[in-house]
C-alpha cells in the first residue's frame, strides 16, 4: 500500500484537506469571536448612551441618575450585565444592582468624550468581562465616568455554539472533499491502469505492441516501450536469422562426418568411430538447443495464428516416411476450421517432437486431437505405448535427458516443446493412459 501511487496522492490530498479545514476553522471561530465581540460592544454602546442620557447633577453638585436602563439582568446580583457612573470630583458612585456592594476596576479614565473599549478585565465576580466607558463633563465642568459591562461568558458561549455547529458541516465538507480528490485521481491514474492491461496483453502474448492512445504526459511512456518492443522484435529476428545460417552452416561438416564415421566403422576403427560421433552428437544437440532458444515467443507476433490440422497433417505426413513410423496407423482429430494463437513454425516444432515421439514408442496407433475451450486452445497427443513412469515424468522435460536405450534421439525434443509451450503463457501436462501417453498443450487464445 505505500507503494501505491493512489495512495499516496489519497493520503497527501487527505492531509492537505484536514490542515486546511482544521486553519479555516480557527479562522472562522475568530472571525465570528470579533464578530461577536463587535455586536456585544454595540448593545453596550446603546445602553451606556442612555446611561449617559440619564445622569445629570442637582444645584448643589449632587449626581443623579435616572432609572432608565430596564433589563432585569442589570437587576439580578451578579448576574453579569453591569453599569456603574462615577463622580470624578467627589469620587461618589451610582451601580446597577448586579454590583450589589462591588464595584468596576477599571483601567486608567478616557479622555474625556471618547468612547472607550476595554474588552478583557476582571469583574466582579473574578470572571473576564468587556466594558465600553466614556468620560463626559457637562456645561458647569462638572465631570462623570459611565460604564456598561457585560461578561465575556456569553462571547464565549456564543462562539461554543457556533463551532458545535460548525464542526459538522466542516466533517461533512472534509468527506466530500476527500470523495472528490478519490474521483479525480481515480481519473487522472486512468491511463496507468489502461497501459498496464496493455503491457499485460503484450506479455500474454496477445498483442505485440501498446495499442493505446494516452494523454500526454503519459503517451511519451508508451512511445518509448513500444519503441524498445520494435528494438527486441528486430534484436530477435537476427538472432534467429544467426540461428539458422549457424545451422546451415553446421549442416554440412555434420554430413561429412557422419560420412566419415561410417567409413571408420566400416574400416573396423569402432573406438575411433564412437568417440566422433559423440563428439558430433554432442554439436548436434548444441545447434539443436540454440535454435530451439532462437524460436522462443518473445520475438513472436502477438497476433501470430495458424490451422491446427494444416501443421499436424504435414507434421503426420513427414513422421509416417519414417521407419518408426510406417507401421503406426495415425488419427487426426481436428476440425479444419481450428486456429491456434502461435505461430505456424512454432506449433510445428512442437507437434514434430510430440509427434516424433508417440511414434517412437507407440505400438500400434497415434491419435492427435484438437479442441477449444472456454479462453484456451488444447492439442494432445497419445500413443499406445508404455507410457512414461510417475518418478521419471519430471526429468524428461529436463535437456539431453532420454528415458530409453534406443538412442537416435538428442533428448531435447520434449524440453523444446516446454519451453515454446511456456514461452506462449501456455501449459503442458504428461499424463500415462492406459495404455500409452498423453501429452497435452494449452494456448491462451487472443483477447
Amino acid at each position: 500500500m505505500g507503494n501505491s501511487i493512489r495512495f499516496r496522492l489519497w493520503l497527501a490530498a487527505a492531509i492537505s484537506i484536514l490542515v486546511a479545514l482544521a486553519i479555516a476553522g480557527a479562522a472562522l471561530r475568530y472571525l465570528f469571536e470579533l464578530h461577536v465581540e463587535r455586536r456585544v460592544v454595540g448593545e453596550l454602546t446603546v445602553d451606556l448612551n442612555e446611561l449617559i442620557g440619564a445622569t445629570s447633577f442637582t444645584s448643589d453638585g449632587q449626581m443623579v441618575v435616572a432609572p432608565v436602563l430596564t433589563d432585569p439582568r442589570f437587576a439580578n446580583p451578579l448576574s453579569g450585565y453591569y453599569w456603574q457612573v462615577e463622580d470624578i470630583a467627589s469620587g461618589g458612585v451610582e451601580r446597577s444592582r448586579s454590583l450589589w456592594d462591588a464595584k468596576l476596576a477599571l483601567p486608567a479614565r478616557s479622555v474625556s468624550g471618547e468612547l472607550r473599549t476595554v474588552e478583557e478585565f476582571i469583574g466582579p465576580g473574578g470572571e473576564l468581562s468587556i466594558a465600553v466607558e466614556r468620560t463626559i463633563i457637562d456645561a458647569g465642568g462638572r465631570s462623570f465616568r459611565a460604564v456598561v459591562a457585560e461578561n465575556h461568558r456569553t462571547v464565549e458561549v456564543s462562539v461554543s455554539e457556533y463551532v458545535r455547529d460548525l464542526a459538522p458541516a466542516l466533517l461533512m465538507l472534509a468527506v466530500a472533499l476527500m470523495a472528490a480528490f478519490f474521483i479525480q485521481i481515480t481519473i487522472g491514474l486512468a491511463p496507468l491502469e489502461t497501459l498496464r492491461i496493455a503491457v499485460g496483453s503484450v506479455i500474454a502474448q496477445r498483442a505485440a505492441r501498446l495499442d493505446v492512445v494516452a494523454p500526454k504526459e503519459v503517451q511519451p511512456l508508451a512511445d518509448e516501450i513500444n519503441r524498445l518492443l520494435d528494438a527486441q522484435e528486430k534484436a530477435l529476428a537476427r538472432a534467429r536469422s544467426r540461428a539458422t545460417d549457424l545451422a546451415h552452416g553446421l549442416k554440412t561438416p555434420l554430413q561429412v562426418l557422419s560420412a566419415d564415421i561410417r567409413a571408420l566403422r566400416k574400416k573396423g576403427e569402432t573406438d575411433l568411430a564412437d568417440e566422433i560421433e559423440k563428439s558430433a552428437g554432442a554439436i548436434r544437440r548444441h545447434v539443436e538447443r540454440e535454435l530451439a532458444r532462437a524460436r522462443l515467443a518473445p520475438g513472436v507476433s502477438g497476433k501470430a495464428s495458424c490451422l491446427v490440422s494444416n501443421v499436424a497433417s504435414g507434421v503426420v505426413a513427414v513422421v509416417q516416411r519414417t521407419p518408426s513410423g510406417k507401421e503406426l496407423s495415425f488419427k487426426l482429430d481436428v476440425a479444419q476450421d481450428l486456429t491456434a494463437p502461435i505461430d505456424e513454425g512454432d506449433l510445428s516444432e512442437i507437434l514434430g517432437n510430440l509427434v516424433e515421439n508417440a511414434a517412437r514408442y507407440a505400438r500400434s496407433s497415434v491419435h492427435i486431437r484438437a479442441y477449444t475451450g472456454w479462453d484456451e486452445v488444447t492439442v494432445s497427443v497419445a500413443d499406445d505405448g508404455p507410457g512414461i513412469p510417475d518418478a521419471d515424468r519430471a526429468s524428461a522435460l529436463s535437456r539431453g535427458v532420454q528415458l530409453d536405450s534406443k538412442g537416435g534421439s538428442s533428448g531435447l525434443g520434449l524440453a523444446i516443446v516446454s519451453e515454446i509451450v511456456e514461452a506462449y503463457g501456455g501449459r503442458l501436462a504428461m499424463a500415462n493412459a492406459d495404455p500409452g501417453l498423453i501429452v497435452t498443450i494449452s494456448l491462451l487464445r487472443h483477447g
